[in-house]
């Protein structure tokens, strides 16, 4: 009966999804799935799991999100492993998983590069599609790549799967090509950061979050060389905000991209967009 006094103390401090929260905090806890959970509650809980269960609870309770106190979110049917440098991978980010197989799918031997991978789950989402796939993953901080190899190896891509630590394209030779560039780059505008959800803004890192005072810095800096990096027929697919898909295919015009194409997620906001270099570029 534990986690029902868990989801009990939830429901008191006002938590919506307090028997959610508490019957995976259990799970996790006891090491059960939910039929066991429901079968052995009646069961005395040994202290040392009963402490882990109240240690969760009391994170929860300071507004911690579930997916940060667990450590694991699920993308593209897949646990990703988290920690403190990354991003929580999001349904929506699925979109660009989508895009990119449509993209790679007719490729032999494609080549990828992510940008601010983070977790690495839209390149390691790829590769547990194709086994002749490989990719690059960047990023600046060497804990959200140390993640991302784990949670590549953990998915038994990690042969194929190469981290770089830098800037976007900073850490790469001059002559690399790819056929694929993503990225879900930090999109918001600093000064909304402070109105953001507290699970968002006290709990996600800044730096994954924080695109500059017009949300729209990280945009500008993958525009500018992404085109140095792109083999002839390659594709730039970046995730956006919602609000972002004009302005950011003005900044991917005007750095010699066409073709430049911006698709919904399933709540029918702009989410995505797509684009290739012109011939001259």
């Amino acid at each position: 009966m534990a986690w029902r006094g868990v989801r009990d103390l939830f429901r008191r401090a006002g938590i919506d999804t307090a028997e959610l929260d508490a019957r995976l905090f259990a799970e996790a806890a006891f090491g059960m799935d939910r039929l066991e959970l429901v079968n052995r509650e009646r069961e005395t809980v040994p202290t040392d799991q009963l402490k882990l269960l109240e240690g969760y609870a009391a994170r929860r309770l300071k507004g911690e999100p579930v997916v940060r106190i667990l450590g694991e979110k699920e993308f593209w049917g897949l646990s990703f492993k988290l920690n403190a440098a990354t991003l929580v991978p999001r349904p929506e980010t699925e979109l660009v998983v989508e895009r990119g197989l449509e993209i790679i799918g007719p490729l032999d031997g494609a080549r990828i590069l992510d940008l601010g991978t983070g977790t690495g789950c839209i390149p390691i989402a790829l590769l547990t599609e194709y086994s002749d796939v490989t990719a690059v993953a960047v990023d600046l901080s060497p804990e959200a790549l140390e993640m991302a190899r784990f949670n590549a190896n953990r998915h038994g891509v990690g042969d194929r799967f190469e981290t770089l630590k830098g800037s976007w394209f900073d850490p790469l030779e001059p002559g690399a090509r790819f056929d694929l560039i993503t990225s879900n780059p930090p999109y918001i505008e600093t000064a909304v950061i402070a109105t953001l959800m507290p699970e968002v803004r006290e709990h996600d890192p800044r730096l994954a979050l924080d695109g500059g005072p017009d949300g729209l810095e990280a945009y500008r800096a993958i525009a500018a060389e992404a085109g140095l990096f792109l083999k002839p027929e390659g594709v730039l697919l970046l995730e956006i905000g919602s609000a972002q898909a004009s302005t950011v295919s003005d900044i991917l015009v005007g750095a010699g991209f066409q073709d430049v194409e911006v698709a919904k997620d399933l709540a029918g906001l702009d989410r995505v967009i797509l684009a290739r270099l012109t011939a001259a570029s």
